[in-house]
């Protein structure tokens, strides 16, 4: 997998999210209070340091604590973000490093998608 594999392009994340897409998972990596401030839609926050415990739950846990399905590791769209980019390539790593073969980050991170959507 090339670096180029790992990042999601703001305008193919917006087409993922306006499709419905059904196996897109978008992990917000900030602080709650970073999120409190806006946030992805459908996304779910799980701040850089819990991804590796969160992604290591059995589903059933993963889907009490945090509300929605645990992404299975060949999950087609599991998209990480954050503030700018850096906390979501490292918890992007944490993905790939556990066996989630398409993990990818949004390396615009939430900065980018605040101006993008407000236009």
């Amino acid at each position: 997998m090339t670096e180029s594999d790992k990042v999601i392009s703001y305008a193919d994340l917006q087409t993922l999210l306006q499709n419905g897409t059904p196996d897109l998972t978008v992990i917000d990596v900030r602080t709650p209070e970073e999120v409190a401030k806006g946030k992805i839609p459908g996304s779910v926050n799980i701040p850089v340091d819990a991804v590796q415990s969160a992604l290591s739950l059995d589903p059933a846990s993963f889907r009490a604590k945090y509300g929605v399905e645990k992404p299975p590791k060949d999950a087609r769209h599991l998209v990480f973000h954050c503030q700018m980019g850096r906390r979501g390539n490292i918890a992007t790593e944490t993905a790939l490093s556990l066996g989630y073969s398409r993990a990818c980050n949004y390396a615009g991170g939430f900065k980018e998608w605040a101006e993008k959507s407000s236009k």
